[in-house]
Formats: C-alpha cells, sequence, structure tokens
C-alpha cells in the first residue's frame, strides 16, 4: 500500500446498528418548531420490518421547506435559532416502533410540485441509510404531476403519501415486505 495521500482504497459497508441511536439523539430533535408554535402539526408513524414486527430502535430524519416552500440555507440550518423554524428533525423510534415530529406542514417549493418531506431512515441491520419521501395528501394535481409519483402504481404510490389525521399527518414506514415503502437510489 501506498503512502502517497491521493491513494485510496475503499472499505467494506458496515450495518447501521443497533447502537446508531447513542450520539445521534439531541434534546428536542423531534422538533422541527417548538410545540405550540402557530401552524404546528404532528408527522408521526411506526416503523415496521418484512414481517410486519415494529422495529424498536430505528431513527428517522426529517428535512423538509417551511409554510412558504423556503428551504433554510443559513450556517447552522439544523440547529433551531431563537425557537424558530429548523427545517430538521430526528425522532427515534419507540418500543412500538412509534416515530413523531412537532413540525409545520410544508409548501412546495417549486410551483406545480407537491410538497414533501426529505426522510432517511436508520435502522438495525441496514447497510446504509434508506432514503425516501412522505408527501403531502391534498393536492391531487400537484401529486400526479410529480415525476416520482407519476412512474409508480397506484399501490407503491400510496406508500409515499401520508395520511390527513386529527392534529396533522400519518405515515408508516416498512422497510421490507408486501407492504415496502418506496426508497431512493442515489448514484
Amino acid at each position: 500500500m501506498s503512502d502517497h495521500p491521493s491513494t485510496l482504497w475503499p472499505t467494506a459497508d458496515q450495518t447501521v446498528g443497533p447502537y446508531h441511536e447513542i450520539g445521534m439523539g439531541y434534546p428536542g430533535s423531534e422538533r422541527v418548531v417548538p410545540v405550540g408554535s402557530a401552524g404546528a402539526v404532528t408527522l408521526s408513524g411506526h416503523v415496521f420490518d418484512g414481517a410486519g414486527v415494529a422495529v424498536p430502535d430505528a431513527v428517522i430524519e426529517i428535512w423538509q421547506a417551511d409554510g412558504s416552500g423556503r428551504v433554510p440555507a443559513e450556517s447552522g440550518g439544523l440547529v433551531r435559532k431563537a425557537g424558530g423554524f429548523s427545517g430538521f428533525g430526528r425522532s427515534a423510534t419507540d418500543d412500538e416502533g412509534f416515530f413523531e415530529f412537532t413540525t409545520l406542514i410544508p409548501a412546495a417549493t417549486e410551483p406545480g410540485r407537491p410538497a414533501f418531506f426529505a426522510v432517511a431512515v436508520f435502522a438495525r441491520g441496514l447497510l446504509s441509510v434508506l432514503h425516501t419521501r412522505i408527501y403531502v395528501p391534498g393536492d391531487e394535481v400537484a401529486l400526479g404531476s410529480d415525476p416520482l409519483l407519476a412512474a409508480l402504481s397506484p399501490e407503491r404510490r400510496a406508500t409515499l403519501v401520508a395520511s390527513s389525521v386529527a392534529g396533522g399527518l400519518r405515515h408508516d414506514i416498512h422497510l421490507q415486505g408486501e407492504r415496502e415503502t418506496v426508497f431512493l437510489a442515489f448514484r
């Protein structure tokens, strides 16, 4: 092996868990906005494995635009400043695989496109983080014009669109199996 700094060698993938939550959490990480903020809603759901069993030690991250379609871009944007909107949240699942965020309903970042949450899923046994989206329901025209959703069957599309519930949105994530969530691959 060369000592030359430009020589890089690949390393083997390592599983994400089972101790991924250690060091990832911080107080209030599940609050994209403070509880009680104007327009605050709950985004919640469960994470399930391929057999439909709850995953009790997953971590879900979301990134999102605010209610005007603006994505925070200022330095340190992952940290909420003066109690405001951060655009980022992280929630660990509980023993029943339940996660929950206090956030705002995002607006679309482009005219005619649907609003969505960008999502990363960390769980034991995964070789790398999984990426997906949770689309905001309601604007059927925008949802129908989205290239990703338009390329999917109605059954697969349903794995990406949240349900409206009292107080916010509900969306379950299935890591495998018949109801597997559509995950995105980046190359």
